[in-house]
């Protein structure tokens, strides 16, 4: 999937790939001219918005694989915060706590379930208490496997609550974070940075903010999620993962055009 990016010079809109670390080295397709994108969005972020670009396009087992994989950044992401967080409150270095952290997460690169561990310590370190949503029923998993590595061809109905759950709990934990995501934040700051350092002085740089599903809730001026109209004789409950995704999609499913198919 590509993203639309306008050329600094002539205003050419030209098609990107999404590159793994944010930062794209570009010429544009019209004046050739150089210029260097850095796009300010965390992994899972991007992951979540293609699943749901592929849902809305009628994609599902394609979004399947994109909700899980963007959950899985999300515990790393998780990770990150929680310790560079711990490392700012001992007046830690920063470059010295992210170069460590970099080489701990060596060790489970590869590994999804050791990740998952990581994050279940640094859940229980920081909020005091057991992360009992990492059930397998929970999280949806065997649905997950029979998408992924089974080759289930699953309906939309399913998809959607599989990415109900998803953003639900993303976004809970993100709420919980608050303030503590803002340290991989500055960790992403920090390597556009060096990588700026590094560009000829020919090369312009440029830097975006995208809209997203999370992109909005995080910086946005947005509240928790509103209660859906409540009939008349009924008492007003909480929205369900399904409601609550539901109504993210119309709120913020149209700031997704961005991403095309093509």
């Amino acid at each position: 999937m590509l993203f639309p990016s306008r050329c600094p010079v002539c205003g050419h809109e030209n098609r990107v790939e999404f590159a793994d670390a944010s930062i794209h080295d570009l010429r544009c397709a019209a004046c050739e001219a150089a210029y260097c994108l850095f796009v300010r969005k965390q992994k899972f972020e991007v992951l979540f918005d293609l699943g749901t670009r592929a849902l809305m396009d009628g994609y599902a087992r394609e979004a399947v694989a994109s909700f899980a994989a963007a959950l899985e950044r999300f515990f790393e992401f998780y990770v990150r915060a929680f310790a560079l967080e711990q490392a700012s409150g001992k007046d830690e270095d920063f470059d010295v706590a992210a170069a460590r952290l970099d080489i701990t997460w060596r060790h489970v690169v590869s590994q999804s379930e050791r990740q998952i561990g990581m994050f279940a310590l640094a859940y229980l370190l920081r909020e005091g208490r057991e992360p009992d949503f990492l059930t397998s029923k929970a999280l949806g998993a065997d649905f997950r496997n029979r998408v992924i590595h089974r080759g289930y061809l699953p309906r939309r109905a399913e998809v959607d609550e599989y990415a109900a759950r998803i953003f639900a709990l993303i976004d809970r934990l993100l709420t919980e974070l608050g303030p503590g995501a803002s340290h991989v934040e500055l960790a992403q700051e920090r390597s556009f940075a060096a990588h700026l350092a590094r560009l000829p002085e020919s090369v312009t740089a440029v830097f975006e903010e995208h809209p997203g599903m999370f992109r909005a809730r995080r910086f946005a001026s947005a509240g928790p999620p509103k209660s859906a109209p409540v009939p008349a004789g009924k008492a007003p409950g909480a929205l369900n993962d399904v409601q609550v995704f539901a109504q993210a999609l119309a709120e913020r499913g149209a700031a997704l055009d961005w991403l095309r198919r093509s």
